[in-house]
């Protein structure tokens, strides 16, 4: 009959050891399924890392003067287009350069649907006004500027290609006031370019950008000014 007794005994507390082992985690703890002695040891030892709370490092930012110190770069303003300052018929005269590269024609006597002028600076005659290639423009005492009048014709004109224009016409100035272009219809029919009311011509004989070899000819013939006017006499040689 003991033995009877104790049977029932030793294989409770088998059967308590055996669920110990399989439990899963988060059992209730009211429920205690291991001996006293093992669950001091696991009350001992320490938790999982990862279910430490462990505060966040703090994040380091820069002083207010270092960060007022960083300027964000602005991007390139447009060149803003020119517009249009005058029209005569066909012809539109612009208030500056062309924001567009212009290609000038490589002969002086072909002339252009675009023509470029800027005024350019010389120690010895002043400003003067010269094409988009550098080419230096003249004006011509026999000619009329009220009302404008085209003389060199024929062989003079050879000599003294008028700067001419074709239609539809544009000019781009530079340095020079838009509203003092305008053009001339020569004895040829052809349209030459005015400023201030004179016709603008070539001279033949110049023939690198920058060139004034046609200054005082026959005392005549003069480098226009942005103002249409004749440029100085050249010192005399030596000077």
């Amino acid at each position: 009959m003991k033995r009877t007794a104790i049977a029932p005994v030793a294989l409770a507390a088998a059967g308590l050891f055996s669920l110990a082992a399989c439990a899963a985690p988060g059992t209730n703890p009211s429920t205690p399924l291991v001996p006293a002695a093992q669950a001091v040891a696991a009350s001992e030892t320490p938790a999982p890392l990862a279910s430490i709370d462990v505060p966040p490092a703090p994040v380091s930012e820069p002083p207010t003067g270092e960060l007022a110190a960083v300027e964000t770069p602005e991007a390139p303003k447009p060149v803003p287009e020119p517009t249009v300052a005058k029209t005569q018929k066909w012809v539109k005269i612009y208030n500056g350069p062309s924001a567009k590269d212009v290609t000038p024609p490589k002969s002086i006597t072909s002339g252009s649907k675009t023509v470029e002028l800027n005024a350019t600076e010389n120690d010895d005659i002043g400003t003067y006004v010269a094409d988009g290639a550098g080419r230096t423009l003249y004006r011509f005492d026999n000619d009329s500027n009220k009302p404008p009048k085209a003389t060199c014709n024929g062989d003079c004109a050879k000599t003294w290609p008028p700067l001419l224009i074709k239609s539809p016409g544009k000019i781009f100035p530079k340095g020079i006031d838009p509203k003092i272009l305008g053009y001339v219809e020569r004895a040829d029919g052809h349209c030459q370019v005015t400023i201030n009311g004179w016709p603008v011509y070539y001279f033949s004989k110049d023939t690198e950008p920058g060139d004034i070899k046609g200054q005082g000819v026959k005392n005549t013939w003069f480098a226009v000014s942005p103002t249409g006017g004749k440029t100085s006499a050249l010192p005399p040689a030596g000077n």
